[in-house]
């Protein structure tokens, strides 16, 4: 997901630029239509799928630059003509990335940006960390809640955190959809936290760090509490496990990372929020 910032960074630094998008797409295809890219003479952001079409079109864009050409588009099939074999076909727009244009796709960007889901991890600590550092990369928005500063200082930079000093209530107050994965340092705020999570129906992902015992003295502990027994099987605890029993934090946060995905890919595509969960956008036709 292509950052307002870093969309506002590479126009500066290539004036120059050639807006790419995907405005046709037949059969299967490595991207959806709406996808773009924009290609300077030194510089690209973003993908329309990589391999020979996109170096390709990567060409074609820079000799538009270098002959002062401003539109053309391409229709391209995905086939053993250019050492692809998707089997689909695809009509791609290249323009010139003037003032309007670069307007419409940073609303588009804006827009996409604020269309992703949250999803906060509950602790900094070593599972926590790695988490964050491999959901940054993916289209959703990522912060990180913790009681203790010094390990929020450890964060990497850029990565969204809150000190807090009660992080159930966070739950509380988090937009629809959010997912919440939790990681404390603490067992007993990891069920306060869980308690207020389970509460929360629309969220697509509710996930607790621990072993199968754990979870057990959770879910009596939530029942005794007065919890919905439904709503106890929306808990994901172990997070990551996937069969492989491997504890390394590392592990056990890639897995888990793709666990949230897959959860919030299906709650999208369950509500009507796109067809298919890689579609980026409507296609502008530039």
């Amino acid at each position: 997901m292509t950052s307002p910032a870093a969309l506002e960074a590479f126009f500066a630094a290539n004036p120059d630029a050639i807006a790419c998008e995907l405005v046709s797409v037949r059969g299967s295809s490595p991207r959806a239509e709406g996808t773009f890219m924009l290609v300077g003479l030194g510089a690209i952001l973003g993908t329309i799928g990589g391999g020979a079409l996109e170096y390709m079109v990567i060409d074609h864009a820079r000799r538009l630059i270098a002959e002062g050409r401003a539109e053309e588009a391409m229709d391209v099939p995905l086939g053993p003509e250019i050492g692809q074999c998707c089997g689909g076909r695809v009509r791609v727009g290249l323009r010139h990335a003037d003032v309007a244009l670069r307007r419409e796709l940073m609303a588009r960007t804006v827009a996409e940006n604020d269309a992703a889901a949250h999803v906060y991890i509950f602790g900094a600590g070593h599972v926590g960390r790695v988490l964050a550092q491999i959901l940054a990369l993916l289209p959703v928005k990522v912060e990180v809640i913790d009681t203790r500063q010094a390990e929020l200082d450890a964060l990497p930079a850029g990565i969204a955190h809150r000190r807090v000093a009660m992080p159930e209530a966070v739950v509380r107050s988090a937009p629809q959809g959010s997912a919440y994965v939790i990681v404390t340092h603490d067992h007993a705020l990891d069920f306060l936290i869980a308690q207020e999570a389970l509460a929360r129906a629309d969220s697509p992902y509710v996930g607790m760090v621990g072993s199968k015992t754990k979870r057990a003295k959770f879910s009596n502990w939530y029942l005794e509490q007065g919890g919905d027994a439904a709503a106890l099987t929306r808990l994901i605890s172990p997070i990551g496990a996937q069969g492989l029993g491997d504890k390394r934090p590392s592990v056990i946060a890639a897995l888990a990372a793709a666990e949230v995905m897959v959860q919030i890919g299906g709650r999208e595509v369950s509500v009507g929020h796109g067809s298919t969960p890689s579609k980026e956008g409507v296609a502008s036709g530039f």
